[in-house]
C-alpha cells in the first residue's frame, strides 16, 4: 500500500493524540450507506475491515474516508425533463417557465436517483503524530479538503496548519534547472513543465525527454518558470513536485519493492510492513524536501528539519 499523491499539512510535533482517542472521536462519522435519494454519502471506514476506524502501525495512523456517489449525469436529467416539459406544454397550452422547469428537474432527479448506479472511492489519510505530518492521498487540494472537513468537525480545536516553506517551489525548481544541480539527496528526472507568467502563459513540457541544460536555460531566460518537476529521492522514491507544493505520481523504486517482498508473511503482516515502510520513507523524504526548499516557516521561525530531528 503506497500513497500515489501527497497533500501535506502540519500538526504539532509530537502530537498528543493516541489511536484509541482518535478512534472514539471518529466513531460518530462512520460510513453508513445512503438512502435511495441521497446523491452522495461520506464517512470513515475501517482500513483493514476489522471494525476499527484507525489502523496504527509503529504509532503511525492510517484512516480511510469513503465516498459513495450516484452516477446521474445532468445530460440525462435534462433529456428526461425536456420530454416532460413537452408533455406539460401540450397539456397547459404554453411552455413551462423557469420555475416549472426547475421543479421538473427536481422531480426527474428524485425519480431517477433510486435507479442510478453508485460508485465508491476511498481517500486515504496518514497521520504521523511523532513528526507532526498529516498527509492525504488526493490529487487535488479540493479532494483533501473533504477529509479535513471531517477531521475538523470531529476533533475539537484540531491543530492542523498548512505547510509553509521559505522558498516557493517555483523559484526553487527553476533555480535547480538553471544551475543544473539538484538539492542534496535528490536527482532531477525527465519530466518537467515550464510556463510563462504573461497573459498567454506559453507552456513547454518535457515528457520522458532528457532535459538539455542549454535549452532549459533558454526557456527560463525568455521568462518561463518551472511549475512541475519530476524527481527521485535517495534512489528510493520517484515523484513530481508541483508549484503548489503538492507531490504527485509517487512511486517506490525497485530497492524498496525488494525490501517489502517477504513471501512468508500473511496479508495483515504484509500490509503492516508496507505501511511501516511507506510512512518511514515518506517521512524522511518530506523532511529532506522541506530542507531543499529553504526550511519550514512556523510562526515566523524558519526550521531545518534535518537539524531539528
Amino acid at each position: 500500500m503506497w500513497f500515489k499523491n501527497l497533500q501535506i499539512y502540519r500538526l504539532p510535533a509530537p502530537w498528543a493524540m493516541s489511536a484509541d482517542q482518535l478512534e472514539s472521536l471518529l466513531a460518530g462519522q462512520a460510513f453508513a450507506p445512503g438512502t435511495s435519494l441521497d446523491m452522495q454519502t461520506q464517512g470513515w471506514i475501517s482500513p483493514r475491515d476489522n471494525g476499527m476506524l484507525v489502523h496504527s502501525v509503529n504509532r503511525q495512523m492510517l484512516l480511510a474516508l469513503q465516498t459513495e456517489k450516484k452516477l446521474l449525469p445532468s445530460s440525462v436529467i435534462n433529456q428526461v425533463a425536456k420530454a416532460k416539459a413537452a408533455e406539460l406544454e401540450e397539456q397547459q397550452g404554453f411552455k413551462p417557465g423557469k420555475r416549472q422547469m426547475r421543479e421538473l428537474k427536481e422531480q426527474v432527479t428524485d425519480e431517477l436517483l433510486p435507479r442510478a448506479f453508485s460508485i465508491r472511492r476511498n481517500t486515504w489519510t496518514w497521520i504521523d503524530p511523532v513528526n507532526g505530518w498529516l498527509v492525504i492521498d488526493a490529487a487535488s487540494p479540493a479532494k483533501a479538503e473533504e477529509v479535513l472537513k471531517f477531521l475538523i468537525k470531529a476533533i475539537d480545536k484540531f491543530p492542523m496548519d498548512t505547510l509553509r516553506v521559505a522558498r516557493s517551489p517555483v523559484a526553487a525548481m527553476t533555480d535547480w534547472l538553471v544551475s543544473d544541480e539538484a538539492p542534496v539527496n535528490f536527482t532531477v528526472d525527465q519530466d518537467t513543465e515550464l510556463r510563462a507568467t504573461g497573459e498567454g502563459k506559453a507552456t513547454v513540457r518535457y515528457v520522458r525527454h532528457a532535459l538539455e541544460a542549454d535549452d532549459v536555460r533558454r526557456h527560463i531566460a525568455s521568462g518561463k518558470q518551472c511549475t512541475r518537476l519530476a524527481m527521485t529521492w535517495a534512489d528510493r522514491i520517484s515523484f513530481v513536485l508541483t508549484e503548489s507544493l503538492s507531490i504527485k505520481r509517487v512511486a517506490p523504486l525497485d530497492v524498496l519493492k525488494e525490501d517489502s517482498e517477504i513471501t512468508s508473511k500473511n496479508d495483515d503482516e504484509r500490509f503492516d510492513s508496507d505501511v511501516a515502510l511507506m510512512t518511514g520513507e515518506l517521512s524522511k523524504m518530506i523532511a529532506d524536501l522541506v530542507t531543499a526548499l529553504g526550511g519550514e516557516l512556523r510562526e515566523g521561525v524558519m526550521t531545518d528539519l534535518r537539524q531539528a530531528a
